[in-house]
C-alpha cells in the first residue's frame, strides 16, 4: 500500500470535490443518513480507515478528514460495506491522479456513471483495492451493467429484452471450473449489444454469459444447470421464483450473477441472495437478509414468514400489489375487518358474490395452501389476514382503517399505503406495491421497503 498522498497547489479543490462525491454517494445508497465532518485526520492516508467508538453511527476518515455518520438506528453489515467501497472507491480514484506511472489507457475509470462503479468495488473490492489493482484488474461488474442498461432501451419483436451474465467468482467451486478462454471470445461489454443475435442467445431468465477473470464472454450457461448442484441448499433469505436458480448461482465460488428482467429491472445476485436492484432511475442496496430477519423476528419462527415474504417477491415480480396482514391477536380481526369479510361469518349473513365463495377457504391455514394458490387470492382487491398461527381469518378484504399515527409518514400508493398503516396498529403487515415494491409495516410505520 502506498503511503501518505502528496498534493500540488490544486490539492485543497481536488479536497473539496472529493468530499462532496463521498456525500453524495453515502446520499445516495443511504437516504435516510446524515454524514458530518468532524474534523481532519491527522495525515492523508491512501485508504478509508474506520474507528470504534463508544458513540452511535459510524466514525472514519477519508482522505484527510474524519466524519460521523448517523441513521437514527444502527448500521447494517451491507450498508457499512457500502460505505467503505464508496470510500474505498473515490480513494483509489484520487491516487490514480497522483499516480504518475498509471498509464493513461485506464483513464476510463474517470468516466461512466460513478454509483456504477460503487456497487462494482461492493461486488468486487479486489479491482478498486489500490492503484496497483485498479489499472490490473478489469472492472467487470461496471461493463456488465453497461451491457445491461444499453439492452434496456431496446426491444425485439415490440416486447422488452431481457438477459444476464454471470461472473465467474475467484473464491473455489468444486461443482463448476471456468473453460478456457477462446482465441476470439468478444469482452462482456457494451459493443456486444450491437450483434442482434446476442439478446435471443442469452435471454437471462434461463439462458446467460459465462463471463471469465479478464472479462471476456467465454460461454453460455444454463441457470438451472448450474446450480443444479446447490439446489438442496439453504439460501440466506427467501427470493421470487423466478430468480431462486440465480441466487443459487451465487452461493459458492463468490459468482456475481446480473440480470435485466422483463419490466426492465437489473437485479444482482450474490453470496446466495440479492444485493442490488436498479429501478426508477436509481440504484437501491436490497439488504434483503437483514430486511427479512426482522420480518422473520416479527412473525416468529416457523413456515408462515418464509411463505408470506416468498409470496409478496412473486406478486412484485409480476406488478401484481397486494397485502398480508398478520394479526397479533386474531380477536383484533372484527375492529379490522368488517363481518361479512371474515371467513367464519355464516353464509346466510353474506352479502357480496364474493363471499360466498369463503367456504373454500374456511379453517384453512396459509401454510397448507400452495403458494399458487396463496398468490392468486392475495391478488383480490383487498388484503389477507391471517392470526400468527397462520389461520387465514379473510381474504379480499377491505380494512378499516384511520388517518396515519405518525404525521411525518409518508403516503404512496393512496389506499393502500394508508390502509397498511393502519393495520400495522393490530400487527404486522407486508405490502406489495403495483410498482414492484415490498414494504414491511408496524406500529403505524414503515420498518423497511425492498
Amino acid at each position: 500500500m502506498m503511503g501518505p498522498v502528496s498534493r500540488d497547489s490544486g490539492g485543497s479543490i481536488l479536497d473539496g470535490l472529493y468530499q462532496q462525491l463521498l456525500r453524495r454517494g453515502i446520499q445516495y445508497f443511504l437516504p435516510s443518513s446524515h454524514l458530518e465532518l468532524v474534523g481532519h485526520a491527522p495525515e492523508s492516508m491512501p485508504q478509508i480507515v474506520f474507528h470504534e467508538t463508544s458513540e452511535p453511527g459510524l466514525h472514519f476518515e477519508c482522505l484527510g478528514s474524519r466524519y460521523a455518520l448517523t441513521n437514527g438506528r444502527d448500521f447494517t453489515d451491507h450498508e457499512k460495506r457500502m460505505v467503505r467501497s464508496i470510500g474505498r472507491f473515490l480513494s483509489t480514484r484520487y491516487e490514480l491522479l497522483f499516480d504518475t506511472e498509471a498509464p493513461a489507457g485506464n483513464m476510463p475509470f474517470f468516466g461512466g456513471l460513478t454509483e456504477d462503479r460503487y456497487v462494482s468495488t461492493f461486488l468486487d473490492g479486489r479491482v478498486f483495492g489500490d492503484t496497483r489493482s485498479a489499472t490490473t484488474f478489469p472492472d467487470r461488474v461496471s461493463e456488465a451493467i453497461e451491457v445491461l442498461r444499453i439492452s434496456a432501451l431496446s426491444s425485439y419483436e415490440d416486447k422488452r429484452i431481457s438477459t444476464g451474465a454471470l461472473l465467474f467468482g475467484t473464491l473455489p467451486d468444486a461443482c463448476h471450473k471456468l473453460p478456457s478462454t477462446p482465441s476470439d471470445a468478444l469482452r462482456y461489454s457494451s459493443e456486444l449489444t450491437a450483434i442482434r443475435s446476442f439478446h435471443r442467445i442469452c435471454d437471462g431468465l434461463r439462458t446467460i454469459a459465462l463471463v471469465d477473470d479478464r472479462g471476456a464472454m467465454v460461454e453460455l450457461v444454463d441457470v438451472h444447470e448450474w446450480a443444479r448442484p446447490f439446489r438442496e441448499f439453504d439460501i440466506p433469505v427467501p427470493t421470487a421464483r423466478r430468480y431462486r436458480t440465480h441466487t443459487q448461482a451465487t452461493l459458492c465460488g463468490g459468482h456475481i450473477c446480473l440480470v435485466l428482467t422483463p419490466n426492465g429491472e437489473i437485479k444482482i445476485f450474490g453470496e446466495g441472495a440479492q444485493l442490488f436492484s436498479f429501478f426508477d432511475g436509481r440504484w437501491h442496496l436490497t439488504d434483503a437478509v437483514t430486511k427479512y430477519q426482522l420480518w422473520e423476528t416479527a412473525i416468529g419462527p416457523g413456515d408462515l414468514a418464509p411463505r408470506l415474504f416468498s409470496a409478496g417477491l412473486n406478486l412484485a415480480e409480476h406488478r401484481r400489489g397486494g397485502m398480508f396482514v398478520v394479526l397479533e391477536n386474531p380477536q383484533y380481526a372484527r375492529q379490522l375487518v368488517s363481518g361479512s369479510d371474515l371467513l367464519e361469518t355464516d353464509r346466510k349473513e353474506r352479502a357480496g358474490a364474493k363471499n360466498q365463495l369463503h367456504y373454500l377457504l374456511r379453517s384453512t391455514r396459509a401454510t397448507e395452501l400452495s403458494p399458487a394458490v396463496l398468490e392468486s387470492i392475495a391478488q383480490i382487491d383487498g388484503s389477507v389476514v391471517l392470526d400468527r398461527d397462520s389461520r387465514l381469518l379473510a381474504f379480499g378484504a377491505i380494512l378499516r382503517h384511520s388517518a396515519p399515527v405518525d404525521e411525518n409518514e409518508e403516503i404512496g400508493e393512496g389506499g393502500r399505503t394508508a390502509a397498511a398503516i393502519g393495520a400495522s396498529q393490530f400487527g404486522d403487515v407486508l405490502m406489495v406495491s403495483e410498482g414492484g415494491q415490498l414494504s414491511f409495516y408496524q406500529k403505524g410505520h414503515c420498518v423497511w421497503t425492498l
